[in-house]
């Protein structure tokens, strides 16, 4: 899963890649610090794992990633090439959802390229470019769907109907991911077209450290302005997200409850990462090795094994299931197996989300 920090210059961004990868991205105050894209790679925060671990004596616990991308700063007009332009919007294409920072804090000491604090200005100022780049590709390929039309082959006439409607939509300056599809050839072609706005967003309000319990007066404007909509907004202290990490484990969980805070930031943020693209997480556990896999919601079990090794599909036989809370709460996979608690699943079984499983092959 590949997540792209977006947003204005100075507005957080590498500050909170720091804190979630410990990457060590520069920073500093000034537009387009970060020119090429920083890529680092974080864990999954999962303690069913160290349970598992526990139960089995495994020698090693390997959690899922994410790689985030710290993408150089926006700026008005970047679709038109202003500021890093095309490079800038190149880059987004790469990741699998969009993690927006709009800057809620004020701080003399660092500029905002527009001069005043309003998060929900910065945002549509980020969304307008991403449109009206979407725009201009999709002009690009309606000129060519209109050349190649006039054959009358059905395909390319509904391809040019849904390119038209979907034109339309964005001169309205809404996101393609707002669009209602009809059927699934427009969400196929949907995809195809690779456009900007039609990516998952997750919204992160970044707050100075005294608000990042509470949030404040920015945060909240952010939140009201998508009440009506499917996008969460996540309030974080960047600043504060990277001084936990310079704690050591035991005590990030007295720093948290110092401030106010149950969780981590970036652990919220990882978990409504998960929740935006649909995804969960299988385990499995043993003396060798507790792991977990990413999978999307509605795998089967066949497909799931596949993450594993291509031969574990192909050779598929069963998949034995058990439940990570029915693990917790007896304290082992043998005590599951006594009572009856482990099933055994064919083909046609759908994944959930903390399934404990050994896949049974012959290749």
């Amino acid at each position: 899963m590949k997540l792209g920090i977006v947003g204005l210059p100075n507005v957080g961004k590498s500050t909170l890649f720091n804190a979630i990868t410990m990457a060590g991205a520069e920073i500093a105050n000034y537009a387009f610090c970060t020119i090429e894209p920083n890529i680092g790679v974080v864990a999954v925060p999962d303690e069913r794992l160290d349970v598992l671990a526990e139960q089995e004596h495994s020698a090693k616990i390997t959690k899922a990633t994410i790689e985030f991308f710290d993408i150089a700063g926006l700026v008005k007009g970047a679709s038109h090439g202003e500021g890093l332009g095309n490079k800038f919007l190149a880059n987004i294409r790469e990741v699998d959802a969009i993690v927006h920072v709009c800057r809620c804090f004020e701080d003399e000491n660092i500029s905002h390229v527009v001069g005043t604090i309003d998060p929900v200005r910065d945002f549509e100022t980020v969304e307008l470019e991403l449109i009206l780049s979407d725009i201009e590709l999709l002009e690009r390929r309606l000129d060519k769907v209109e050349r190649m039309a006039k054959s009358n082959d059905p395909k390319l006439m509904a391809e040019l109907r849904f390119i038209k409607s979907l034109l339309n939509f964005l001169e309205q300056e809404q996101p393609a991911r707002d669009y209602i599809m009809e059927t699934e050839e427009e969400e196929q072609m949907m995809k195809d077209f690779f456009l900007l706005t039609s990516k998952p967003i997750l919204v992160v309000a970044n707050v100075a450290e005294e608000h990042a319990a509470s949030g404040n007066k920015f945060s909240q404007s952010l939140t009201d302005y998508f009440s009506k909509d499917k996008v969460e907004v996540i309030t974080i202290s960047a600043q504060i997200e990277a001084e936990i990490q310079e704690l050591q484990a035991d005590e990030r969980s007295l720093f948290l409850e110092a401030i106010g805070l149950k969780t981590s930031g970036l652990d919220r943020l990882i978990k409504a990462s998960y929740k935006t693209l649909g995804l969960i997480s299988f385990l499995t556990a043993g003396p060798t090795e507790a792991r977990a896999w990413t999978i999307t919601e509605g795998c089967s079990a066949p497909q799931a094994a596949g993450v594993i090794h291509s031969d574990f599909e192909r050779g598929f036989i069963a998949a034995e299931v058990v439940p990570y809370s029915t693990l917790a709460k007896l304290g082992s996979n043998q005590k599951a197996k006594e009572r009856g608690l482990v099933r055994k699943e064919g083909r046609k079984y759908i994944m959930q989300d903390g399934d404990v499983v050994l896949f049974r092959f012959n290749v």
